[in-house]
């Protein structure tokens, strides 16, 4: 099934746009997860608790959310452990019927650009058999090695019907310094990779949606471009990180919707998961609670 058409077809089951952000610190884990944790060594002891912060982040929040986005980082700086954590994180919430969006913002020469496609989203053939990968429903990329680095991960993706989510107006405060520059044509960088998105995305949209299997990355934090960004990219859904603890707010976010509700998808990472900071109570029913109003107040922008 077209990755677009995908996107659409869940969010419209579970009447959500909301994507649960997984960066898991391992010293502030959820007391449950902590408790929970196994193994001979410090590091085994902590990717276990990390990979039980996450399942239970997931059944809290999760039922009120379409997709998951777990920050490899977080993972990874556990060495092989934590990549054991991230494979059961993503397994869970898959079974538990939820999109992932693996947020690796890969970028590299075509070689290595193959080798990230298939470590994540497709299989990799050795002498021995295939070895599957990851198996993460899409893929965040970093765009500025040029378009020619982002074919093969769209490739891979296409074959194994996967998304590619590329960087264009990123959400942290330098974005800036290199996205909002000027180039000789009067543009800025992040209109001009929107253009090579809107373009790679143009050659797959979904037969249903009209959804492209090649998304964005736009911040919420900067909602003033979201009615630009979508001139720019009508077919392309959108990955709207920053909402909550970086500042952005749902409310601001309606010209990404206007393709259709799957058209922007609302990521929340600590304002999900550490809502009990501020709520109170437990962190599974505070991040449950918090996960339910945004959603709700996301489907009320209609699309």
């Amino acid at each position: 099934m077209h990755f677009g058409d995908r996107l659409a077809a869940a969010v419209a089951a579970r009447e959500s746009q909301i994507v649960l952000g997984l960066d898991p610190d391992p010293q502030k884990l959820w007391p449950e997860a902590v408790a929970a944790a196994t193994g001979d060594t410090p590091v085994a002891r902590a990717a276990s608790a990390v990979a039980a912060h996450c399942v239970a982040a997931i059944d809290a929040a999760g039922p009120a959310c379409v997709a998951i986005k777990p920050q490899h980082a977080c993972f990874e700086r556990l060495g092989a452990d934590g990549q054991v954590a991230l494979r059961r994180t993503v397994e869970h919430a898959q079974a538990a019927g939820l999109i992932v969006l693996s947020d690796a913002k890969r970028g590299d020469i075509d070689v290595s650009a193959k080798a990230y496609a298939q470590a994540l989203l497709g299989a990799t053939p050795t002498p021995f058999g295939d070895v599957e990968g990851l198996g993460a429903d899409a893929i965040t990329a970093n765009p500025y090695l040029g378009a020619d680095t982002l074919a093969p991960l769209i490739a891979i993706a296409r074959e194994r019907g996967r998304g590619v989510i590329v960087l264009v107006r990123t959400s942290n405060p330098g974005a800036a310094e290199l996205q909002d520059q000027r180039l000789e044509t009067g543009e800025t960088v992040w209109e001009r990779v929107a253009g090579i998105v809107a373009l790679l995305g143009a050659e797959s949209l979904g037969p249903d949606s009209g959804l492209a299997d090649v998304g964005a990355v736009t911040g919420a934090t900067v909602p003033e471009h979201l009615v630009r960004l979508r001139e720019l990219m009508p077919h392309t859904p959108f990955l709207l990180p920053g909402v909550g603890a970086q500042g952005g707010r749902v409310e601001d976010l309606a010209p990404a919707f206007a393709p259709g509700r799957a058209a922007g998808l609302v990521t929340a990472s600590r304002g999900i998961v550490n809502a009990y900071d501020q709520a109170g109570g437990t962190p599974a029913a505070a991040a449950r609670a918090e996960a339910e109003r945004l959603r709700a107040l996301a489907w009320s922008l209609g699309g």
